[in-house]
């Protein structure tokens, strides 16, 4: 039986005006969003005060300078260097012959003024053994397989590690940005899905570890550590706003607001809306925000002076995310790291072309993974070891029609 169109056709048009009103609804949010905005900057105190007594389920950005601040980039110096780091990975497949995990690291420097240079490399990595594929508690017996999302945070400390690395060998004569692709936040780790001792081994003995090598770094050099978000979908400023119009004070949704239902709150005027849809509005191109503080759980337990700060870049084909540790800031490199980032961006086409680059160094693709999976089971049999797979793997690898 085929698909009756008709019937399709008429929910389509009921979602096509369902759509319009919303988009119509979310234009009147944001005018009143943006509005919010700049009436903030004759009274930053009350808001600030009013930001950390609050007490929400959602995250609210921590503000520091006026929220609807304008930064023009300055100019490029006339030599700098870019330095990025992407990883991807193979996880531990059930159905192999052989409990395993593959972590390939791209990493890329790039050199640009009167000696141009580019440097491109990436550098697998296999885990294997029981040691190898765990996190162990070093005060007890239980432990964290390192697959799924570990597996991925472990693949984000080595390419903190890694981008330090790069650091320390790249020219210290010259401004230099080391580039991360997505956030600096250890999102998987916030709340209490992981025990404390796999937060210590992934983010203070790694990650935080890893910034930490890159501040040092920057004692011998002029370098500015952060990451870029392509296409963000935050709303931390929005919250931000959200507890500036609570008629509230202080602002506590479970204790006042519980009782109403959804998108009847007070707040609700300006909420619905993503925070790259207000500094669309705002910035021009080229400019940036003011810098906001990241008020996660995650950062305000465990990052210390590496707290994360960030704003919002407006290119040519997107509003960004720049994140940068707290020592970013206070070394007076927002600058730097702004006009840098831009200029990757129109390199890139709208992306950092570093971190482009870096992806396509540390990716793996379907033939990669087949190859690999290959590799293992021919490096078995040689030495004699069963390389015996679950039926259900064999039924994908045979061609039955």
């Amino acid at each position: 039986m085929s698909l009756d169109l008709a019937r399709v056709a008429v929910q389509v048009e009921e979602m096509a005006a369902g759509l319009a009103a919303e988009r119509r609804d979310r234009a009147a949010r944001l005018d009143r969003a943006v509005h919010t905005l700049h009436a903030q900057s004759g009274d930053l105190d009350t808001l600030r005060k009013r930001v950390e007594a609050s007490r929400t389920s959602w995250l609210v950005a921590g503000i520091g300078d006026d929220p609807a601040m304008r930064h023009p980039p300055v100019l490029l110096p006339e030599a700098f260097a870019v330095l990025a780091s992407d990883g991807s990975h193979i996880d531990v497949d059930r159905h192999s012959p052989a409990r395993c995990a593959l972590i390939n690291i791209g990493t890329v420097m790039l050199r640009y003024g009167s000696n141009p240079d580019a440097l491109l490399s990436n550098s697998p990595t296999l885990y294997t053994g029981s040691q190898n594929l765990a996190i162990t508690n070093p005060q007890g017996s239980d432990e964290q397989r390192l697959e799924g999302a570990v597996l991925g945070m472990k693949r984000d400390v080595a390419e903190c590690i890694a981008l330090a690395d790069l650091a320390l060998e790249s020219p210290p004569h010259i401004p230099t940005l080391a580039l991360f692709d997505g956030s600096l936040i250890m999102w998987g780790l916030a709340g209490q899905t992981y025990p404390d001792f796999v937060k210590t081994e992934l983010l203070d003995n790694g990650f935080l570890a890893g910034l930490a090598r890159l501040r040092d770094a920057g004692h011998k050099r002029q370098l500015a550590v952060a990451s870029y978000i392509s296409f963000p979908r935050s709303t931390d400023v929005v919250n931000a706003l959200r507890v500036a119009v609570c008629p509230h004070d202080p602002p506590n949704c479970d204790l006042h607001c519980r009782s109403f239902p959804p998108a009847d709150r007070p707040c609700d005027e300006v909420a619905g809306i993503q925070d790259s849809s207000v500094f669309s509005a705002v910035l021009e191109h080229g400019e940036r925000s003011a810098t906001f503080t990241s008020r996660s759980s995650i950062v305000r337990e465990r990052y210390g002076e590496h707290e994360i700060r960030f704003c919002y870049l407006k290119t040519d084909e997107e509003i960004g995310r720049m994140e940068f540790p707290r020592w970013v800031e206070e070394r007076d490199l927002v600058d730097l790291l702004h006009s840098l980032i831009l200029d990757q961006c129109c390199r890139g086409h709208g992306y950092p072309v570093a971190l482009s680059e870096a992806h396509e160094q540390a990716v793996v693709n379907a033939s990669d993974r087949q190859r690999f999976q290959e590799l293992v089971e021919a490096a078995l049999a040689e030495r004699s070891f069963p390389t015996l797979t679950s039926a259900k793997s064999r039924s994908k690898r045979t061609r039955w029609i």
